[in-house]
């Protein structure tokens, strides 16, 4: 490798890293703000957040890594037409695809790296991140006893303060409704002071009361009110234990998760693609037998047929009732059966469209993982003739540029994903459609720019 091809290389590597973290700190800021109301609130430890956004980072790469090479090769091949050292280039008899073919080769990698990532890693990460996602979303609030709020979350208990001093510990005018007694009426536990003390690994809460008493009334809830009694037991001290265990954060086995389409890699969802294919047709082949096997359809008589009335019936299929104006009951008949395989049919027309809704799904997300990599290579082809043309360097205006046709792809492939959902597009071509509108303008632009025809562009 020349000096020109390292020095190339090491003014492209630079950029490319630091746009892909800032674009990567843009999108777990965002998840953040999106999940902040599943996070808060739940006394959740620092590692299991920490634990969270590394997986939830992992999904953003897809997004993050084709930005970061489309600015990277813009304010790359900007800064090299701004001081002078793309036109010398040019002016030695070198054109800018022999001088573009290191940055092609590291990009090739850079496409087989995603490749990878997005059949391996991602996949896995997916998993981990929708498994620990759905713990903290179904985790109970952390033990969070506010002055004069009744707490519930606590099984089988409910307690509330009316004041709380400063050292979070000491409280006053204890209420606890005990509802694990065993009676028909929960106990009811008043004291005057408290403290509140949490063991050494959080798992149980010990509350010290002090002059209070415990309430319980005696008694069934459908006996009479002459049979139940009440019963008062006053002390000066008492102390209640609390288990605080349901409110940790319980990690659900991961398996029960495996099977979603995001979470499989190539060879996973090939296998399932012929599956379901394979289910639809049995599906669609026993609706045709069981709905053909039992009506027959054909063209019923009618009163102005000439044909004996035995000849029709002879000849008509078995199954279209005969009719006359003395047989109003064979009509009703009918259109009852017809409503009845009108609406079994249209049942099975749901589910299957369904189904293939659930299968379209499943081919987006295989062809995603290539189109991922191919996405690397076609950015980069867009973004480096566009950095020559505009000839800045910087964050300025190769940002704007960047971001620019980024939102093109990303909103081309968003919409075609979404027709490919809906069964309106093939899913086969869903995630491409943004790839074809583009190559043509990246291959046009590198032309333009390899045979050194200026183009202009007026901001």
């Amino acid at each position: 490798m020349n000096r020109l091809s390292t020095m190339l290389i090491k003014a492209f590597v630079l950029p490319l890293v630091v746009t892909f973290l800032i674009v990567q700190f843009i999108l777990v800021m965002q998840f953040l703000w999106l999940y902040i109301d599943d996070l808060v609130g739940k006394g959740l430890e620092w590692w299991v957040i920490a634990e969270l956004i590394f997986y939830a980072s992992a999904s953003f790469v897809p997004l993050a890594l084709p930005l970061a090479i489309l600015l990277a090769s813009i304010m790359t091949l900007g800064a090299l037409a701004e001081h002078g050292e793309l036109t010398a280039i040019k002016s030695s008899g070198i054109s800018l695809l022999r001088f573009l073919r290191p940055l092609f080769g590291l990009v090739f990698l850079i496409c087989l790296f995603a490749f990878y990532f997005s059949d391996t890693i991602l996949p896995n990460s997916r998993l981990k991140f929708g498994s620990l996602l759905y713990d903290v979303q179904q985790k109970k609030p952390a033990l969070a006893i506010k002055p004069g709020i009744f707490y519930k979350d606590i099984e089988g208990y409910s307690l509330m303060v009316r004041r709380r001093d400063a050292d979070q510990q000491t409280v006053h005018d204890i209420i606890i409704y005990d509802r694990n007694s065993g009676g028909a009426y929960p106990r009811v536990t008043i004291a005057r002071r408290g403290k509140l003390i949490h063991s050494q690994d959080q798992r149980f809460l010990t509350i010290q009361l002090e002059d209070g008493f415990n309430y319980t009334e005696q008694g069934s809830a459908e006996s009479s009110a002459t049979m139940s009694g009440e019963s008062r037991i006053i002390f000066r001290k008492q102390e209640i234990h609390l288990d605080l265990s349901q409110l940790k954060l319980r990690r659900s086995d991961e398996s029960l998760f495996k099977d979603y389409y995001s979470m499989l890699n190539t060879r996973q969802l090939s296998k399932a693609i012929d599956s379901l294919r394979l289910d639809n047709q049995s599906r669609d082949s026993s609706l045709n037998d069981l709905i053909l096997g039992q009506y027959h359809f054909g063209r019923a008589p009618t009163p102005e047929s000439s044909e004996p009335l035995a000849t029709l019936s002879a000849q008509t299929p078995v199954g279209v009732a005969q009719w006359s104006e003395n047989d109003p009951d064979l009509i009703q008949e009918a259109l009852r059966q017809i409503q009845t395989v009108k609406s079994y049919t249209d049942m099975k027309n749901r589910e299957m469209r369904n189904r293939r809704g659930l299968l379209a799904r499943y081919i987006i997300e295989f062809h995603r993982k290539f189109s991922l990599s191919f996405a690397c290579l076609l950015l980069f082809m867009v973004g480096a003739p566009l950095g020559a043309i505009i000839r800045k360097g910087g964050l300025g205006l190769p940002t704007v540029w960047a971001i620019g046709c980024f939102l093109l792809y990303h909103v081309i492939s968003m919409s075609s994903e979404k027709l490919g959902r809906d069964d309106s597009l093939d899913p086969r071509w869903a995630m491409w459609v943004s790839s074809l509108f583009l190559l043509p303008l990246a291959t046009w632009l590198l032309y333009r720019v390899n045979l050194d025809r200026k183009l202009t562009f007026r901001l």
